[in-house]
């Protein structure tokens, strides 16, 4: 078994169209980088776009060069062409994902030359409407939307977690599965369909399930499903929705504004990197100082009168002048007397009053 799983480990040369990830329970490995399900989409939610914005405008500037190089067709109209290609993907080997994967970028540097170079094949490419120039037209098409796809992805997710993600009082599948429904029947909606029809959620993907040592280099042996993509937007889709189904998902930090991978069960609105303006303290060590600050500024007069007279109760628990018995009846007592004031029966000043004959 050993042998054979060795023989199917992951292949790490790959092209921005055509490169395969492993999923294996809640993990994804890309290249030799492990990952929890979801961390992709966190990174690229995380993009600058002013990035994405640059890289459109790099691939735009490519496009009209490869028209004016079919129409012209000299070696200097190629070399032009061949450079705005290279230029535009400097950016996109830095994409996640494709900074992980072992793409020979160095490849696309001399690419158009390579096809042209087969006289027939480039002959093919320059007529309308043969296979040929079909297959060119889908490879261009592809380059030049990875930014594009980037930036409406953003926007979709962002829509989701913001409108009906962050309300949801759980963190878990059932909570994602609840929020994700109101989302697709409000998009249905939008598009004026019928009431709860199905949204398309299908993605081209190659799938295949293989016996291997984990990417990891640990020498276990799994049993992973290995997905073949050829667009990054199709595996972030996909990413994002395996996420959701495991608890997993992106949120916005309340205190930094970054996005940060909450996991299955586990709530906060912080993350755990260095907070803006801090040295050491985190965006979660922040946040909760600064929770704690505003609820006691939120306090009412007779939950103020409570803290203080919890405070003084501990303090004869802690001296030993009560018992953990008389301790745990009088601070139910000052619960009541509390509850009793904010439904109106007893004013401020009888609460304080009765508070300090406990």
């Amino acid at each position: 078994m050993a042998e054979e799983a060795e023989r199917t480990e992951f292949e790490y040369t790959y092209t921005y169209d055509n490169f395969t990830v492993l999923f294996y329970g809640d993990r994804v490995y890309i290249g030799e980088t492990e990952y929890p399900i979801g961390q992709c989409v966190v990174d690229v939610m995380n993009l600058n776009d002013t990035c994405l914005l640059e890289i459109n405008r790099r691939m735009l500037s490519f496009v009209q060069s490869a028209q004016h190089m079919l129409e012209e067709d000299t070696d200097g109209s190629v070399q032009e062409a061949q450079e705005k290609l290279a230029f535009a993907l400097e950016l996109v080997a830095e994409l996640p994902v494709y900074r992980d994967l072992n793409i020979d970028w160095e490849a696309s540097h001399h690419i158009i030359q390579d096809i042209r170079s087969d006289e027939e094949f480039w002959r093919q490419i320059k007529r309308p409407e043969t296979k040929e120039r079909i297959a060119f037209d889908e490879v261009i098409r592809r380059i030049i939307s990875v930014g594009e796809h980037l930036r409406l992805f953003r926007k979709q997710v962002s829509l989701m977690l913001e409108g009906y993600f962050e309300p949801l009082s759980r963190r878990n599948s059932d909570a994602y599965a609840e929020g994700y429904f109101k989302f697709s029947c409000d998009m249905v909606d939008l598009s004026d369909q019928d009431h709860g029809a199905d949204i398309n959620q299908s993605f081209p993907v190659e799938v295949s399930f293989v016996p291997m040592f984990a990417p990891s280099g640990s020498g276990k042996i799994i049993l992973a499903e290995r997905a073949r993509f050829s667009e990054l937007l199709d595996f972030l889709e996909i990413e994002f929705y395996r996420g959701l189904a495991i608890g997993n998902a992106p949120r916005r930090c309340h205190n930094c504004g970054r996005y940060f991978l909450l996991t299955s069960g586990y709530n906060t609105c912080y993350c755990n990197n260095i907070a803006p303006g801090e040295t050491e303290r985190t965006c979660r060590k922040v946040g909760a100082h600064r929770k704690e600050a505003q609820g006691k500024e939120k306090r009412t007069p007779a939950q103020k009168e409570y803290d203080r007279t919890y405070n003084r109760l501990k303090s004869r628990k802690q001296r030993g002048k009560i018992s953990k018995d008389e301790w745990n009846t009088v601070v139910a007592k000052a619960q009541e007397l509390v509850a009793r004031s904010e439904r109106g029966e007893l004013s401020d000043d009888e609460l304080k009053q009765k508070l300090e004959e406990l």
